[in-house]
């Protein structure tokens, strides 16, 4: 066997497994396997998150207080507020952009330059260019047209609501919140991610806080299965579209 069809067929798992060709063939005949529940700051992509923090303050007491600051229940705040706790995130966006430019230029010049008179010289000219004209020996003109269109049209529209886990809580009291939903129907796994930066201020009295308040948020809305298959274009068309240069 020749060196280079060895080294081809070594390869080949490699390049299955980075196209995630492996994983496709394993769930042939089969649903897509779900992941199992997990603690997300396990994950192997999951680092803590840092943010630009103020100087720390000290609280004042209140002293006779019955009220907890910022507390919506007589005995004890039942919003989410530690590691562990779980906050609803709701997901409502529906955004459009409708954008045309349109630029036209037009630029025309021209330039002639004769020598009728020189001391006199003007008869030479011809002796050393032959059928040259002193009245007319240099003629030059330009153009130039430039016209440029551009149009912009985007829809988009997502409506979730997903539960998720506080992860981390900042010094400054912001909450860092992890939520993964996944969800089979038939051979198609729906996948749903969102990550991002609350402040405790902002969940409502139902344990909610809308997607708008998010900061930092990382939304993902995706899947995988047959017809995600059928849609995704193949491993080796991907690559020739990233590295033709026609």
């Amino acid at each position: 066997m020749k060196t280079p069809l060895r080294t081809l067929l070594l390869l080949m798992p490699l390049l299955l497994a980075g196209c995630g060709a492996l994983q496709r063939l394993s769930e042939v005949g089969r649903p897509p396997a779900m992941t199992p529940t997990s603690d997300p700051t396990r994950a192997p992509t999951w680092r803590p998150l840092t943010m630009p923090m103020p100087n720390p303050r000290t609280a004042s007491p209140s002293p006779n207080a019955l009220w907890l600051p910022g507390s919506r229940a007589f005995f004890k705040d039942q919003r989410a507020s530690q590691v562990g706790d779980i906050v609803t995130i709701l997901i409502n966006t529906n955004d459009s952009a409708d954008v045309e430019n349109a630029t036209s230029a037009t630029r025309t010049g021209s330039e002639s330059m004769g020598l009728p008179n020189l001391f006199g010289l003007e008869a030479l000219i011809p002796h050393m260019m032959a059928g040259a004209n002193p009245a007319n020996l240099i003629s030059g003109s330009t153009g130039n047209s430039n016209v440029g269109t551009g149009v912009l049209k985007r829809k988009e529209a997502v409506a979730l609501s997903l539960a998720g886990v506080i992860t981390q809580v900042l010094p400054n009291g912001n909450l860092v919140i992890s939520a993964h939903q996944e969800m089979r129907v038939n051979s198609k796994l729906r996948d749903l991610r969102v990550t991002g930066v609350i402040r405790p201020q902002d969940i409502s009295s139902e344990n909610t806080i809308d997607g708008s308040r998010v900061a930092e948020a990382r939304i993902s809305y995706g899947g995988r299965g047959q017809l995600t298959g059928v849609q995704t274009p193949r491993w080796g068309q991907q690559v020739l579209d990233i590295l033709s240069p026609f």
